[in-house]
């Protein structure tokens, strides 16, 4: 278990406060991380309970998911650098604040007006949160930092999804209890985040870093536009198992159990962080070759599996997932490393700028597309060859880029 050292701080006549150490202030990074990923997932097996009580249109839905991931990219884009200025912990605090408001207008919704204005905070709180947590992760340890900044969020993501679904299954106030769970978590986490020491100085710029950028130092930005095919590649098949993963699950069990709904992208996040954790070794090229080729076989064998087989949909599951967790690990190792402790928050939004547009996208015209076509199966064989595609695109440039790099060293 994490430990928590006692230090004497001097404030002026007075002294003494409990101090996180630094490998606590890590798991808290990390755990903070799922949290947030997690109550981001946790919306999502609710929404046929809400469609039954407030009676909207299957497109709501897609429409409430649009409103979201457009929240994280604006808090993303205006937030992103913002504690490479005023320091982490600010920042955080910020974020679990809004998370808390749009935790509460979740548990008290009467009504679709609330869903949208709740999810709207609660993308704003993430996308806010993203980048400091993750460039507090690399202030705290150099090595472990890229490893969980890419297994964080996807236990979080997976977690999310199938305990929400189980609370709905199992439990009493589905639209209330999961989401005065997380308000307790975020609760202990912003207590522990006063705890927290800082990771990073101060510096000016803070009002200007606010102006919406999408920018790069100079010298990452080859690194970026290296690992930038794989970062879509990965984030695209995440979008496919977000957006049409429940109906698939419940399509090849024939189950509407709403816990086994979320399963699909649960086995993707577990099986893509022991992937991670487990691939320390391979270099940052190595994991997106390997993890585009996973992307490539898991989601052709999904497509193949999802009017057949369970078995052979949750085993495609679990090769996507390895191909999504060594892809986006190589790619955030190919760029991470290379940036200083002040263009650490700034260099990791930018990253999840692009993921999200991957990520999000594709999710949203899926679900207007099975709005409007009725058809779940097509839309899910146009969005896997799609993603197929990217994959295979992503693995061509890496393979040139090698060979570019080989000539040039000969």
């Amino acid at each position: 278990m994490a430990s928590v050292t006692v230090s004497t701080v001097r404030i002026g006549s007075r002294s003494a406060a409990l101090k996180l150490s630094g490998p606590a202030s890590f798991a808290l990074l990390v755990s903070m991380a799922v949290t947030f990923l997690a109550a981001a997932s946790a919306p999502t097996p609710l929404y046929g309970v809400y469609q039954g009580l407030w009676h909207f249109s299957s497109i709501t839905s897609t429409e409430v998911f649009a409103v979201y991931a457009l929240s994280v990219l604006g808090a993303l884009l205006v937030g992103g650098r913002l504690s490479d200025h005023v320091g982490r912990r600010p920042v955080l605090l910020t974020a679990i604040g809004a998370q808390v408001i749009a935790l509460v207008m979740f548990a008290g919704a009467t009504g679709v007006d609330a869903l949208f204005a709740a999810r709207f905070i609660q993308g704003f709180s993430t996308g806010m949160a993203i980048g400091a947590m993750g460039a507090g992760m690399l202030d705290l340890d150099r090595i472990r930092g890229p490893r969980f900044n890419a297994v964080a969020p996807l236990v979080g993501t997976g977690v999310g999804s199938v305990v929400s679904g189980a609370f709905v299954q199992y439990l009493p106030a589905p639209t209330h209890l999961v989401y005065l769970v997380l308000l307790g978590v975020f609760t202990a986490q912003a207590v522990a985040i006063v705890l927290m020491p800082e990771t990073v100085t101060r510096k000016p710029g803070a009002l200007a870093s606010l102006r919406p950028t999408f920018a790069l130092p100079r010298a990452l930005r080859g690194a970026v536009l290296a690992a930038t095919p794989a970062m879509l590649a990965a984030w695209a098949m995440a979008g496919l198992y977000g957006s049409l993963g429940p109906a698939l699950v419940h399509r090849v069990t024939g189950s509407g159990n709403h816990a086994l709904g979320g399963s699909a992208l649960f086995v993707l996040a577990v099986s893509g962080a022991a992937l991670v954790m487990l691939a320390e070794d391979m270099t940052p090229r190595q994991l997106m070759l390997l993890g585009i080729a996973a992307l490539f076989v898991g989601v052709g064998v999904t497509m193949l599996a999802a009017n057949t087989s369970a078995v052979a949909f949750f085993l495609a599951a679990v090769v996507a997932g390895a191909g999504f967790g060594a892809a986006f690990q190589g790619a955030l190792r190919t760029v991470v490393g290379l940036a200083a402790a002040h263009e650490r928050a700034g260099v990791i939004s930018v990253l999840f700028v692009v993921s999200y547009l991957a990520f999000g996208i594709p999710a949203v015209l899926a679900g207007l597309l099975v709005v409007h076509t009725g058809n779940m199966l097509t839309t899910m064989y146009i969005y896997g060859s799609a993603v197929m595609v990217l994959a295979a695109f992503a693995g061509v440039a890496l393979l040139r880029q090698g060979a570019r790099t080989r000539a040039l060293e000969a």
